[in-house]
């Protein structure tokens, strides 16, 4: 059994593509630095849906992905979006960088305004 879920930590390891892009956020047009882990902005916590596994930029939808809710726990925030264009829900770790009062504000009431 152990075997078998360090097997697919390992494949999940391989399938992740690290694709270091800049990018201007689409919400508030905030200029972000990528660091080839950066999947929203840390400034409003959009994204744009891109992905169908991490980093491979297969996605056709391109769609917003708005933040609808965030949750602390193992010492580390989980944000979870859903897809304006397609309704996909997905769910990113927080960034460093991330908005502090915005991660705080979804964590106590779910959504951050507009």
């Amino acid at each position: 059994m152990e075997d078998e879920a360090e097997e697919r930590q390992e494949l999940g390891r391989r399938n992740f593509r690290r694709v270091i892009e800049d990018f201007v956020c689409e919400h508030c047009g905030h200029a972000v630095k990528g660091s080839g882990y950066t999947d929203h902005c840390p400034r409003c916590l959009w994204g744009k849906h891109v992905d169908i596994k991490p980093g491979d930029r297969a996605s056709d939808c391109r769609g917003a992905l708005r933040p609808i809710s965030a949750s602390y726990a193992k010492g580390s925030y989980t944000i979870v979006y859903r897809c304006e264009e397609c309704g996909i829900v997905k769910r990113f770790k927080a960034a460093a960088d991330d908005d502090a009062d915005i991660l705080l504000a979804m964590c106590a009431s779910g959504a951050p305004e507009s």
